[in-house]
């Protein structure tokens, strides 16, 4: 599907690395499938910064070469809650498209015979990272130790298929910045569990753009489109949710559009780890 109507951008600036940043609305996953980006599932201030700050500095002599600087300008495409039965539309168009994207993976036990698709995935350029294993809030929410039990469980059911040792990325389900977790593990949670994923040497990685593609009532393609678009605005520096959920088949048909449309605004398209550092 082309989408050729041309949109207005909202105004707003984005400051990265040292200065706030802003979040876009927040997804919030009850259970299986998932419900979507929902701004009353946010803390009223959320993290003002894409990933947690690290816990403490790297040793004297083991800092490695400093990566080349990211462009000015790059959007990074995210996709969580896969791999699913729509992630070879979603990495067909990724490829047909040149563009390497960051997957946020789940192994529920559900998804299991996907599991294969990790390995395609990485080997094609796309960068894996890590989830969850259940999704299940009440589950994983209860405490820190349940949270890091699941990270486990999930490092265990992909293991066959990537180097999980090499993972460093992670992003909290209904990110850092989720309120629904104080239902089940307190309001403190989400700070802890923030600062326990740096001292660990992880990066949390929240975004900035939604595509509200998980919400209830199956948007479509156009309507993707139309949030990315949206949400884009003025900023210059995005990290966009998206999903390769069982449910969000419409996402694939979005992507082309999507990925023509920051083209054109000159964008270049980077996996998360190439423009967010660890800890």
């Amino acid at each position: 599907m082309k989408v050729q109507k041309k949109f207005l951008l909202q105004s707003a600036i984005l400051l990265f690395l040292g200065l706030g940043l802003g979040f876009g609305l927040g997804s919030f996953y009850a259970s299986a499938p998932v419900i979507g980006c929902r701004e009353n599932d946010l803390t009223p201030i959320p993290d003002e910064g894409f990933v947690s700050p690290a816990a403490s500095e790297v040793p004297a002599g083991s800092v490695p070469e400093t990566p080349p600087a990211p462009p000015d300008k790059w959007v990074c495409l995210t996709f969580d809650d896969g791999p699913s039965k729509t992630t070879p539309d979603i990495l067909a168009a990724l490829n047909a498209a040149g563009v390497r994207a960051t997957f946020f993976v789940v192994a529920t036990g559900y998804n299991e015979k996907y599991l294969p698709l990790l390995a395609e995935a990485e080997a094609a350029g796309h960068q894996i990272a890590f989830h969850s294993a259940s999704h299940e809030y009440s589950d994983i929410y209860r405490s820190p130790d349940a949270y890091w039990q699941d990270l486990s469980l999930l490092k265990e059911r992909i293991a066959p298929y990537v180097h999980t040792e090499g993972i460093r990325y992670l992003r909290f389900p209904g990110g850092s910045t989720n309120t629904v977790s104080r239902r089940y593990g307190g309001k403190g949670i989400m700070s802890e569990l923030k600062a326990q994923a740096a001292e660990k040497g992880f990066t949390s990685v929240d975004w900035n753009v939604c595509a509200e593609d998980a919400v209830g009532g199956k948007p479509s393609a156009s309507t993707i489109y139309r949030n990315v678009v949206r949400e884009t605005g003025e900023q210059t520096q995005c990290i966009v949710l998206m999903h390769d959920s069982a449910t969000t088949h419409t996402t694939a048909e979005a992507l082309p559009d999507i990925i023509q449309w920051y083209r054109d605004q000159g964008f270049t398209f980077c996996r998360v780890e190439q423009v967010l550092p660890t800890p």
